[in-house]
């Protein structure tokens, strides 16, 4: 079956508001073990190490894709921080209120999830596209409980 092609209307842009020079930097992860965080993100999904620092009893990294400087993931490491939940399905997730993923673009859903399931990085749920948005979706959560999401555009 095919999936109708969604162009999204975008409002136009506001150049006179006083924050018109808001850009999207990074998102911050908090993870029990650092090393093993970094490890995961470097080697599951190739992300490079762009920076690390301590901060108190917090070891702190910015991470970005392979491809791309303008996405980076910031890991928060260290102390003792609460475990969170570990979601094995999608419709779980969606209850808690607060962060939920952070969502990475890629050609092919489909070929992604291939590559990390030869990782061994667990799916959350299955892919499935969402007509609403057109886009192809799924989900993968890191040891840690943290989901990320993989859109694919939908032709």
């Amino acid at each position: 079956m095919e999936t109708p092609q969604v162009t999204i209307q975008l409002p136009a842009r506001n150049t006179q508001s006083p924050f018109s020079h808001m850009r999207g930097a990074h998102v911050a992860v908090r993870v029990p073990d650092y090393e093993a965080s970094k490890q995961w993100y470097m080697e599951k999904l190739d992300f490079r190490l762009i920076h690390e620092w301590p901060f108190g009893d917090l070891q702190l990294a910015y991470l970005a894709p392979a491809n791309d400087d303008n996405f980076w993931v910031e890991l928060l490491a260290g102390g003792q921080p609460e475990a969170g939940a570990n979601y094995t399905d999608l419709d779980e997730s969606l209850h808690p209120a607060g962060y939920h993923h952070f969502c990475i673009d890629v050609p092919s859903v489909d070929d992604t999830l291939r590559e990390l399931s030869q990782r061994g990085v667990t799916l959350v749920g299955e892919a499935f596209n969402l007509s609403a948005i057109g886009k192809r979706l799924a989900f993968i959560a890191d040891p840690w409980g943290n989901l990320i999401e993989f859109a694919e555009q939908l032709a």
